[in-house]
C-alpha cells in the first residue's frame, strides 16, 4: 500500500536534508523523499545511507529521488523518476521486486505510458507554481486532475504534487486522487504533519463527548 501523505526532503546542505527527516519521522511521517539535486553520486550514496539509517529506526518508508542504483544498494523502499530520468523499465531490473518504483507526471499521456511501464505510483503535478523545482512542466490546478484522473480511469496510487499547502488538501483530495506529496509546507511547521493526514482521512474526526445517562434522559 502507497502511504497518501508523502514529505520531500529540503535542505540547503545534506545534513539539513537528514535534519529534515529526522523531524518528519519523529513526528509521523509514514513515507519520506530524499531529494538532492546537483550533488555528487558519492555525497548521495552517504545520505542515503544515513537517511536510510534514520527512517528504519521509525518504520518511515524510504524513497530516493533520481538515484535508482543507490536506492537498491542502500535498500531503500523505492525510487522516484523525474520525466527526464532513467526510464522504469530500466530502474527495475536493478531494484528488488519488493522496492517501489514512481514516476512523474504532467499530462494524461505522461500517465499512460508510466503504466505501460509498471510503475507503482504516478506523482502527478504540479498542482501550482513551485520554485522547489526547476524546469517545472505547466500547473495543473484542480480542474487539471479532475481532467486527467476523469480520463484515466485507472486504479494505480496517483499522488497530487508541487506547491501543495493544508488549505488545499480538502478540494484536492476530492478530485479522487490517493494523497499528496508535500515540501515546503511540512519543513515550515514538522507539526503540520498530523494535520495533513487528518484531512487526507476526510477531516478531523468529531469529537466524541461523554454523556451519563442521566443528561440523556
Amino acid at each position: 500500500m502507497i502511504p497518501t501523505l508523502h514529505y520531500i526532503s529540503q535542505g540547503k546542505t545534506p545534513e539539513e536534508h537528514l535534519d529534515h527527516i529526522q523531524k518528519a519521522c519523529t513526528a509521523g511521517a509514514e513515507l519520506v523523499q530524499l531529494r538532492l539535486k546537483k550533488l555528487p553520486g558519492k555525497v548521495v550514496w552517504e545520505t542515503a545511507k544515513k537517511a536510510r539509517e534514520i527512517t528504519e529506526k521509525y518504520q518511515t518508508r524510504l524513497i530516493i529521488n533520481d538515484f535508482y542504483k543507490i536506492a537498491a544498494a542502500v535498500k531503500a523502499d523505492g525510487v522516484h523518476l523525474g520525466k527526464t530520468d532513467t526510464c522504469p523499465t530500466v530502474a527495475r531490473k536493478e531494484l528488488s521486486s519488493w522496492q517501489i518504483i514512481g514516476g512523474t507526471a504532467n499530462t494524461l499521456e505522461d500517465c499512460e505510458t508510466l503504466i505501460d511501464k509498471n510503475v507503482d505510483y504516478i506523482g502527478l503535478g504540479p498542482f501550482r507554481f513551485t520554485e522547489t523545482k526547476e524546469n517545472l512542466s505547466p500547473v495543473l490546478g484542480l480542474n487539471g486532475y479532475l481532467t486527467i484522473l476523469e480520463e484515466l480511469k485507472a486504479e494505480i496510487p496517483v499522488i497530487a504534487i508541487g506547491g501543495i499547502v493544508m488549505d488545499d488538501v480538502t478540494e484536492i483530495m476530492k478530485t479522487c486522487v490517493h494523497g499528496i506529496a508535500v515540501s515546503g509546507e511540512i519543513t515550515r511547521n514538522f507539526n503540520t504533519i498530523s494535520e495533513f493526514k487528518k484531512l487526507i482521512n476526510g477531516g478531523p474526526l468529531d469529537e466524541q463527548r461523554w454523556i451519563s445517562e442521566e443528561k440523556r434522559k
